[in-house]
């Protein structure tokens, strides 16, 4: 008797499991491009470190620098540690490493703010905001001086153009001021810059894996130690009494926003994207410190600014973008 053939499959129904879809391949999830939430986060931080220079020009108009900075790193500490403690505890890090971040903080807590707040005396921020941009290009240069890291091509070409835009806005400033008094402001923010960047490259030397929220608090911590001294002796003689509540209003956001706000969103999001990609933001800073400075401070950009700033942004592209 013949074999009755198989029943053929009905219809919809496969009579063999289908095969599993292989992985996207790393390019096509390359292609998709970074999450939205961790880039809303890197635009915002740079936005905020861009309003720091509009609220330190306003803060060294009503207080002392060291005393200013004081009180910014002790509102920002207040907030930091207890949350620091409750969250992960305090870290465990070697003296080698405290050596080094102390001298992290002595760069980006001391030195920076001194030179930016002084230097906030003489410029505007608007110029202020746009020198500081120039941050990429100042660790390159620092990188290849310190570390004999040999820039590329695209990384020179960055430089050139920051330095281009840097011209730019210190030939409008000393148009618009008589006797170089905004070159000498410029200056000093310039080695602000130069401070920032020896900030940066120091963590390289901290082999602990410390969480963004562990290196802001001890840098915190580690500024407000610094200051400490200047800020008792200026707060002597300083009649705390004349500060109205705007001036104690710039200094809570210089504490809470601009040194703890800016610091957790950079972090949360930089975790999240590429170098390149995270570096592509800090052009946002400059477009923010122009644009604050001319609507809080009434600090129309001159034509040298518009330039700077757009030399400035296409060497932040050139350094930034991927090879």
């Amino acid at each position: 008797m013949p074999r009755r053939p198989p029943a053929a499959p009905e219809p919809g129904l496969p009579d063999a499991p289908r095969p599993v879809p292989a992985p996207a391949p790393r390019a096509a999830i390359a292609n998709a491009g970074p999450p939205l939430g961790a880039c809303l986060c890197l635009a915002l931080a740079m936005a905020i470190v861009g309003s720091s220079v509009v609220a330190g020009k306003l803060l060294v108009a009503e207080l002392p620098v060291q005393l200013a900075s004081a009180l910014r790193f002790a509102c920002a500490a207040l907030v930091l540690v207890p949350l620091l403690l409750l969250r992960e505890g305090w870290p465990r890090v070697s003296a080698r490493s405290l050596a080094v971040m102390l001298a992290q903080a002595a760069c980006g807590g001391l030195l920076f703010n001194v030179l930016l707040l002084q230097g906030l005396r003489a410029t505007s921020a608007g110029a202020a905001g746009i020198i500081t941009s120039t941050t990429p290009a100042a660790m390159a240069c620092t990188a290849f001086v310190l570390l004999g890291e040999r820039p590329a091509r695209r990384t020179l070409a960055g430089v050139a153009l920051s330095v281009a835009g840097l011209a730019a806005v210190n030939l409008q400033g000393m148009a618009q001021n008589a006797g170089g008094a905004a070159l000498g402001g410029n200056l000093l923010v310039l080695g602000a810059v130069l401070a920032e960047s020896l900030f940066l490259l120091l963590r390289k030397a901290v082999p602990e894996p410390l969480s963004p929220l562990a290196v802001s608090t001890l840098m915190t911590v580690f500024g407000l130690g610094l200051f400490a001294p200047g800020a008792l002796a200026q707060a002597r003689g300083f009649d705390f009494a004349a500060l109205d509540a705007t001036s104690w209003a710039v200094v809570a956001y210089y504490g809470l926003v601009v040194t703890v706000a800016a610091y957790l969103l950079w972090f949360r999001g930089v975790t999240r994207v590429g170098a390149g990609t995270a570096g592509v933001f800090t052009a946002v800073m400059p477009v923010s410190a122009v644009g604050l400075s001319a609507l809080v401070l009434g600090e129309a950009p001159g034509p040298g600014h518009l330039a700077g700033a757009g030399l400035v942004l296409a060497g932040i592209w050139c350094i930034c973008r991927r090879g």
